[in-house]
């Protein structure tokens, strides 16, 4: 049994290795019982192979895992969850045309002569689901919530499956404020409960927020447990985490803008209630911010034809884009880096070279019709060498590579190609901080070589912190543009609550 001294879960020199690639080397920690435990680390240091140990979905190569001091193996993910583990992911593995009860009982529904008792699924999911101060009615339709309540019955599944170790990856990524708070609560109260978190995130905040200890890896190795964070400061998580100081994770510098790079008249459509009239300069970063649902995203794909406009035009370098396809915006140099990588980023499928050259490959046929492969390895290859990219091969398929170097194949692709205007949606969401500065450095050399950027970000401080202009949207229209020196916190969020919540000054 646990003592005061003996971690409840623990991780005994767990290795795992793949064909060409150590993900996992000799990793030893524990967590306690009634505590919540980081695990930080840049993309690609081993946190999602950790976690996928810990579920079964992934066997270790070599080490062990404890509960309660007797070693697990775990074939599968129901025999973690038997043993009373569960992992909740960033993408939620709910099944949105089911309901709720169905998806918090899904494999152990209770039945009686072999029907599903209905009315006992509908109880017992109504009293999982009050455990966690949520007024959900079982019976509705998961496609029918918000991505907060949607995590909520994530977190009762794992309750009806009486989990005791719980692991979270990267919860609040498309939380609001308001459900990142009840989700705090939550989780404290399963700690008061005798639970045992496993917290994974990026953002710091959180850290110093929530946890009471946080354990750091770097290149699938174990480097520090501090079992406290007392005397802890984010300086020192970000050195251990990437091996070197990070002073200013931003290191903005003014630079001279020049003409128009991107000029937007009356623009409307799905998404924008009203025409929105802004332009960004050559060598200019426009930060474009506002809450969920305000209309960044529906706007961006406006402007690379990703959706048709229902008013107004749209010029880059002065000549007007006719935006029927994304690749009318191409073909004249406009780029979108989209909000979800994974869905409408990558080609998860094909291999980092080629996820690299596609955008850029019909400028570079033979002969109009044959796939220059000289040119494709060379490209491919000064992309990812210029950009640090952490692969083993061109050929890898880049499904296999960290949510930071999946980000940066896909400004690779952008790269390849005359980018004279970058859209950027969320370029940093779920990315360390370790790549988050080398993102930002790509983001200041584009604009220095006279591109026209738009950062759309959900992170107030990265707005800030890379713009040269702010523009906030609330309910589907720009409601401010602010200069550098009056986007002050404040006053961006004012201009970026309902207007029955705010005065603006």
């Amino acid at each position: 049994m646990t003592t005061a001294a003996q971690p409840f879960l623990q991780f005994e020199d767990v290795t795992k290795t793949y064909p060409g690639v150590t993900a996992l080397q000799g990793v030893s920690f524990g967590v306690r019982t009634g505590s919540v435990h980081a695990l930080m680390g840049e993309n690609g240091a081993g946190k999602s192979t950790l976690l996928k140990t810990l579920s079964g979905a992934h066997q270790p190569t070599s080490g062990q895992l404890l509960l309660d001091g007797v070693p697990h193996v775990f074939k599968s993910t129901s025999d973690a969850l038997a043993a009373g583990v569960a992992v909740i992911y960033q993408e939620l593995h709910l099944i949105p045309g089911m309901t709720v009860a169905e998806n918090i009982y899904l494999g152990h529904l209770p039945a009686r002569r072999g029907l599903v008792n209905r009315q006992q699924l509908h109880d017992q999911a109504a009293a999982q689901l009050k455990r966690l101060g949520e007024d959900i009615d079982p019976d509705t339709l998961l496609a029918q919530l918000p991505i907060g309540q949607r995590q909520m019955v994530e977190i009762a599944k794992a309750l009806s499956r009486g989990a005791r170790v719980i692991a979270f990856d990267e919860p609040t990524s498309s939380l609001s404020a308001r459900e990142i708070d009840k989700l705090f609560n939550v989780i404290r109260d399963l700690r008061t409960e005798g639970c045992v978190i496993l917290y994974v995130t990026h953002r710091m905040e959180e850290i110093f927020k929530l946890c009471d200890a946080c354990t750091v890896l770097r290149d699938g190795r174990h480097v520090r447990t501090h079992a406290t964070l007392d005397g802890v400061t984010p300086a020192l998580l970000v050195q251990d985490m990437v091996g070197r100081d990070i002073a200013d994770v931003f290191g903005y510098s003014p630079r001279p803008h020049g003409g128009p790079a991107l000029e937007v008249t009356d623009v409307s459509g799905r998404g924008v209630n009203s025409p929105i009239t802004l332009s960004v300069a050559k060598g200019e970063i426009l930060g474009l911010f506002g809450l969920i649902g305000a209309g960044r995203t529906e706007f961006l794909k406006l402007l690379f034809g990703a959706e048709p406009l229902s008013s107004g035009t749209v010029r880059v370098h002065g000549h007007p884009v006719p935006l029927k396809s994304p690749r009318d915006a191409i073909d004249v140099g406009l780029a979108y880096c989209t909000e979800d990588r994974k869905r409408d980023g990558i080609v998860p499928i094909l291999s980092v070279m080629e996820n690299c050259n596609i955008s850029a490959r019909p400028a570079h046929l033979r002969a109009g019709c044959l796939i220059d492969e000289t040119w494709e390895k060379t490209n491919a290859r000064q992309q990812v060498d210029s950009l640090k990219v952490r692969t083993p091969s061109l050929t890898q398929l880049i499904k296999h590579l960290s949510g930071g170097n999946q980000q940066k194949v896909i400004l690779g692709r952008w790269l390849s190609t005359n980018i004279r205007v970058l859209l950027l949606d969320e370029p940093t969401r779920g990315i360390d901080i370790g790549a988050k500065s080398e993102i930002y450095q790509i983001i200041f050399r584009l604009a220095r070589e006279g591109a026209g950027i738009v950062v759309v970000s959900s992170d107030l401080p990265e707005v800030l912190g890379l713009a040269d202009r702010v523009a906030v949207m609330r309910e589907g229209e720009i409601s401010a543009v602010l200069t550098r020196a009056e986007a002050t916190p404040e006053r961006v969020l004012a201009h970026a609550l309902p207007l029955e919540k705010t005065s603006v000054a």
